[in-house]
């Protein structure tokens, strides 16, 4: 019994130890110079929702929309991160995918504002 304690707080403090990491790495996010347009986006969304009073599907939705950019800032921020570690000289390879991961947010946004057209247009509209 002993011994299942012991490894039961063994992995929980190697969860507490990889949630640390995943914060710093959040903090890291939000250094990024693109993160002060997604932040506000983001507000301006969440205040949009709460004073047009939508839905909780249509608040599904918009948080989705939310993350998936958020979750697409992150993967792009770590290639290039990446990308420039391995490679510190301009390489056209290295910029052709830091370019593919940048489009990855690009998608992310598109998708973000139509699914924010289709929830706020009609209640402006009418």
């Amino acid at each position: 019994m002993f011994s299942s304690l012991v490894g039961a707080r063994t992995w929980l403090f190697g969860r507490s130890k990889s949630f640390g990491f995943a914060l710093h790495g959040l903090f890291l996010l939000f250094l990024e110079s693109n993160a002060k347009i997604h932040f506000a986006a983001t507000l301006a969304a969440v205040l949009g929702g709460l004073c047009a009073r939508i839905s909780g599907v249509e608040w599904a939705l918009v948080v989705f929309a939310i993350g998936a950019v958020w979750a697409a800032e992150a993967i792009n921020t770590a290639i290039e991160l990446l990308a420039d570690a391995a490679v510190p000289e301009r390489h056209p390879l290295v910029g052709a995918a830091k370019d593919v991961a940048a489009s990855a947010v690009l998608i992310a946004a598109i998708s973000a504002a139509v699914v924010g057209a289709i929830v706020f247009l009609p209640r402006l509209a009418g």
